[in-house]
């Protein structure tokens, strides 16, 4: 009993360990735009966020049993295995964030979980049905509707603002910014904070603690949302440099509709129990505003190492999982082997992120010279009325001094 209690502790702690790294690996969810475009300064953001997300955690609890009780056979599962996926997915999350890439936190526990549930029990452990219709077809759909949305609203929102005073609407638009930056990083409270409970209350219900078919009990609710809310406070600043600026550049119109679009369709999959990805939704429609502003161009080199990283979370973080499934099997010594290699990975990553530090001071630089193509379109396409004469001169890049590289960057 004593061992069964360690280990159990031991869940906990590392689910609370991955809903910390999901809070600054997704606060560029909510506060990427925001802060490109200098609606609010980045520590008040994240500051602003990380409450939001915790006030988030309480709403619903709809996303927790999708995990806890949809995705997986309950019956069947020991706390080990459910450790094993929790390194699956952190390690997912520390690889991606330390190259400033905007993956899947939600794919890449589901992706722990489900190879590590196959190597314990087999694949008929796996709920195919509710793996389909709540996780992957909302992978897909989620990027391409809120894309949509986005753009349609970017174009309505330069539409109506033609014959308006220039500073003016830029200002209300930076105040809409703040409004719909809040409903994203509360939608994220409680579509995300949500998974870590779930699969907490999938540890008790494994490990006997609650019964099964039990709701998330008031202390993991409390714990989850804190642990992400701390997590968003501290700041992914490497993504949310590649979200605000490696994208697209954004306006605060193109801000404040892409804000908007992600926020309505995270609230509506929340409620709807789907264990959707705010960072596909987000992405998505980052790229959707920058597509509905005339003369708006998206970096197609940089979202395509993002597709790229979206297509491998699941597996990835799937094949981890199941190999440290694999070693926790021989016992107490395999789960303090596994332990410690998480352990370490974790802090020979963050060793090598210190080579080249982005923080709050530098999270609006970009490295990347604008490509031939998104320089010609930038300086032949007019730009559409109602622009503030401050934001005119953003629309074209500055020449470089640089050296030209070798291969056009489109």
């Amino acid at each position: 009993m004593e061992n069964f209690s360690l280990i159990l502790a031991i869940v906990v702690v590392t689910a609370l360990a991955f809903d910390f790294t999901n809070g600054f690996h997704d606060t560029a969810n909510a506060m990427a735009t925001t802060i490109s475009t200098g609606a609010l300064k980045p520590k008040v953001a994240v500051a602003m966020s990380a409450v939001l997300n915790l006030v988030g955690a309480f709403l619903s609890v709809e996303v927790a049993n999708t995990i806890s009780k949809g995705l997986v056979d309950e019956t069947g599962i020991r706390p080990e295995v459910i450790f094993a996926a929790l390194v699956g997915a952190i390690l997912w999350n520390l690889l991606t964030w330390l190259v400033g890439l905007p993956s899947s936190s939600s794919h890449a526990l589901m992706g722990g979980l489900i190879g590590a549930t196959i190597a314990s029990a087999g694949v008929g452990a796996v709920h195919g049905d509710a793996l389909v219709t709540k996780v992957l077809i909302p992978a897909i759909a989620a990027p391409l509707v809120a894309g949509i949305a986005a753009l349609l609203a970017t174009r309505l929102t330069y539409t109506l603002g033609k014959k308006a005073d220039g500073k003016a609407a830029a200002k209300g638009y930076r105040t809409g910014q703040i409004a719909s930056a809040g409903l994203v990083s509360l939608a994220h409270g409680t579509n995300d904070a949500q998974k870590t409970m779930g699969i907490i209350t999938l540890a008790l219900v494994a490990g006997g603690a609650v019964a099964p078919d039990s709701d998330p009990p008031m202390w993991v609710i409390l714990s989850a949302g804190l642990a992400i809310a701390l997590g968003t406070y501290l700041g992914g600043w490497r993504i949310i440099r590649t979200m605000g600026k490696g994208l697209t550049d954004l306006q605060p119109q193109q801000g404040f509709a892409a804000q908007t679009s992600a926020a309505t369709v995270i609230l509506a999959s929340s409620h709807l129990g789907f264990s959707l990805s705010t960072t596909h939704s987000v992405s998505g429609s980052v790229m959707g505003a920058g597509l509905g502003r005339k003369g708006g161009v998206v970096r197609w080199s940089t979202a395509t190492r993002m597709f790229v990283a979206w297509g491998l979370t699941l597996p990835a973080a799937a094949l981890v999982g199941a190999l440290a499934e694999y070693v926790t099997g021989f016992g107490t010594w395999g789960t303090a082997v596994v332990a410690v290699f998480l352990v370490g990975s974790s802090a020979a990553i963050w060793k090598i992120s210190r080579r080249e530090v982005v923080d709050h001071t530098n999270v609006n630089a970009t490295d990347e010279a604008p490509g031939v193509v998104t320089t010609a379109m930038a300086a032949v396409t007019p730009p559409p009325a109602g622009t503030p004469a401050e934001d005119l001169t953003a629309t074209i890049p500055a020449p470089s001094s640089e050296p030209a590289p070798s291969q056009a960057t489109v």
